[in-house]
């Protein structure tokens, strides 16, 4: 396993960029596979983060136990839709987890769809860690391997 060094500067500011171009965004968090915070938005503190890391860490393994179940593919995203909120978990490519929420009445959901699927798609700027295949084809795989065999 290789790794790149993450500069937390680098990510928080990808992350409060993020958070600033969707009306109603209130913090973004990236988690490594096992549940440790790599950075998150200035809107985020530290208590938030650990909730946030245990609940993620839930969901992803419901996630998981699905794709399992349903035969689905690799896990790509978990929405949590509340009364007064939603809560975006999607498998970045490298085997990380962005974990976005917005809240009010007048958001955009399909604008922080958007905004999560293209940060996911250029994650290796912010995020430049490699995984082990074992972990990539758990999370986040995008099955390229098993069609071309």
């Amino acid at each position: 396993m290789t790794s790149a060094v993450v500069t937390n500067d680098g990510l928080t500011s990808a992350l409060d960029r993020l958070v600033d171009r969707v009306h109603g965004a209130e913090f973004a968090v990236v988690l490594s596979p096992d549940g440790l915070p790599l950075g998150g938005s200035r809107q985020v503190g530290a208590e938030l983060v650990e909730q946030i890391s245990g609940v993620v860490a839930g969901l992803i393994g419901l996630g998981l136990a699905a794709t399992r179940v349903c035969e689905g593919g690799a896990l790509r995203q978990v929405v949590v839709q509340m009364s007064r909120a939603f809560l975006f978990i999607a498998t970045i490519p490298n085997g990380t987890i962005l974990t976005v929420r917005i809240a009010g009445d007048d958001v955009e959901v399909g604008d922080m769809a958007y905004e999560v699927a293209m940060f996911v798609g250029q994650a290796e700027r912010h995020l430049p860690i490699r995984l082990g295949p074992a972990s990539s084809a758990t999370i986040g795989d995008t099955g390229a391997q098993q069609r071309h065999r």
